[in-house]
């Protein structure tokens, strides 16, 4: 598997694995729930709808300021549009629950992080990949939900290209006390109904090839979604903020 990493890289810290190191144990493979063949899951009342198939309105891109220039596509859909860039929400969020549902290109091109590559940024920083691992192996902590860099999902639970899969994902952002970090991020990641994170501390903002590393941000930031250079499609995606019981 080293083929597809890199032995370059620093080690990841608590661990004895380069950054993106192909050596390291691949995910254990499972099927998925039957979650990804059903209609698109309905949000919940007091969720905000970002991206329900019509239009792009909540959205702009990285990378020229302006509208999202993604295409929309039957189906309720939106498609990466290759070398536009990323693009994100016009709002911003901290705390939260984010429901996405993608799927990678029927027709299988390439492999590796070639292969129905894009991505989920939280807050534009912190990425869960997003990529084609049914039957394409690659450096795990680059694989179909890896918290990118940092760590392997428990299992592979990928469906096959073409297929809707879900990501569902709880958000606690990190805290910052002028230059000090207080509180790291955690996530929980759940992949079409099978638990990839549980409470993952993460090391920093996502990064490749490099270590993560914290600096001071907002305490709020957009969704992100990548532009890797291959037609990934989204549909459905909404998001909760969470707040404390108490908290209006």
């Amino acid at each position: 598997m080293a083929g597809f990493g890199y032995q370059d890289t620093p080690i990841i810290p608590g661990s004895k694995w380069h950054v993106h190191d192909g050596e390291r144990p691949q995910p254990r493979i499972i099927s998925p729930t039957s979650l990804p063949r059903i209609a698109p899951v309905a949000p919940p009342s007091d969720a905000t709808v970002l991206f329900e198939g019509r239009n792009l309105d909540e959205w702009e891109s990285c990378k020229t300021p302006g509208p999202a220039t993604w295409k929309l596509v039957d189906g309720g859909c939106m498609e990466v549009v290759r070398k536009t860039g990323n693009i994100r929400t016009k709002k911003k969020f901290g705390d939260a629950q984010f429901h996405i549902e993608w799927a990678a290109p029927a027709e299988v091109v390439g492999d590796s992080q070639g292969r129905g590559n894009s991505g989920v940024f939280l807050m534009g920083l912190y990425e869960i990949q997003v990529l084609d691992c049914f039957n394409n192996p690659t450096y795990p902590d680059g694989t179909t939900g890896a918290i990118y860099g940092q760590y392997p999902p428990l299992v592979n639970v990928c469906s096959p290209p073409g297929g809707w899969q879900i990501y569902d994902i709880l958000w606690k952002a990190p805290r910052f006390d002028g230059g000090k970090l207080v509180s790291p991020a955690y996530v929980t990641v759940m992949h079409n109904g099978v638990v990839l994170h549980h409470h993952q501390e993460l090391q920093g903002p996502t990064k490749h090839k490099l270590l993560a590393q914290y600096e001071p941000h907002e305490a709020v930031g957009p969704l992100e979604l990548q532009d890797h250079g291959d037609p990934v499609r989204f549909r459905n995606i909404w998001v909760r903020p969470i707040k404390q019981y108490d908290q209006p």
